[in-house]
């Protein structure tokens, strides 16, 4: 893949050329997940506008389901012409031995500012397949390296945060995603999953649920949908919709 503009130019409308094909990529690799489906969620969560600090806000929020995923959320952001955002989360079904698939980017009028990509253990570590798979892979060099948050202790060994510098830094950045995307997904389609009161089971949805408490903590995040809209809206998108707790095992 060739982006053709400059890191901090954008296209198709002002949508920072990283942004626009990270997302693409990720839909394209979500379409080959096993019984992908649509997730339903409240019609006010889709597609959501507002304003902060008197720009614009606009937010679209992409939900679906699989097997072997119980949940798999793209949002893109924008804030007037300045902030564009993509978040994505894929949350394993915990019966089966799966990571966490987290990936966000965060653009401003200078560029992309940060990038973050990872598949983050509910357990000890990695699937075996896993590991062994991104242990493979070329390492990928950027200029720019980003300090994870204090509550980054939920990443793996193979997390990539950092600050691209250009477009072919882009392009790594999307080819580290994908990477990590093509290794869930044939680990996914080689998953059994296991019953639902076994104690791995057990395991991997507290590690789940520790994974979206720790997130959580992420105040800046918070703060902004306070802003922009209300706290109790802020509560309920983030509690929703962002890193909701995996549902009780029954």
């Amino acid at each position: 893949m060739t982006l053709s503009p400059p890191a901090s130019s954008s296209r198709f409308g002002g949508i920072h050329p990283l942004v626009d094909a990270l997302a693409e990529r990720i839909r394209q690799c979500r379409q080959d997940l096993p019984e992908l489906a649509p997730l339903a969620i409240g019609a006010d969560l889709e597609a959501i506008s507002g304003s902060l600090d008197g720009e614009e806000l606009f937010i679209r929020n992409e939900v679906h389901c699989c097997r072997g995923l119980r949940k798999l959320h793209l949002e893109t952001a924008r804030l007037g012409k300045g902030l564009q955002i993509l978040h994505c989360v894929f949350f394993p079904d915990p019966r089966y031995d799966l990571p966490v698939f987290g990936a966000d980017i965060v653009v401003g009028p200078a560029g992309v500012s940060a990038a973050i990509v990872d598949l983050s253990p509910v357990t000890e570590g990695l699937p075996n397949g896993i590991s062994q798979a991104l242990s493979q892979r070329q390492p990928l060099v950027f200029s720019q390296q980003r300090e994870l948050p204090p509550w980054g202790t939920i990443f793996s060994p193979h997390v990539l945060f950092v600050r691209p510098a250009d477009a072919s830094e882009e392009e790594r950045f999307i080819e580290a995603a994908v990477g990590m995307l093509q290794a869930l997904g044939a680990a996914l389609v080689a998953a059994v999953p296991q019953l639902i009161d076994d104690p791995a089971t057990v395991q991997r949805w507290q590690g789940q649920l520790s994974y979206c408490r720790q997130q959580k903590q992420n105040d800046k995040t918070r703060r902004v949908l306070e802003k922009a809209f209300n706290p109790a809206w802020a509560e309920r998108y983030i509690e929703e919709l962002l890193f909701d707790d995996p549902p009780p095992l029954c």
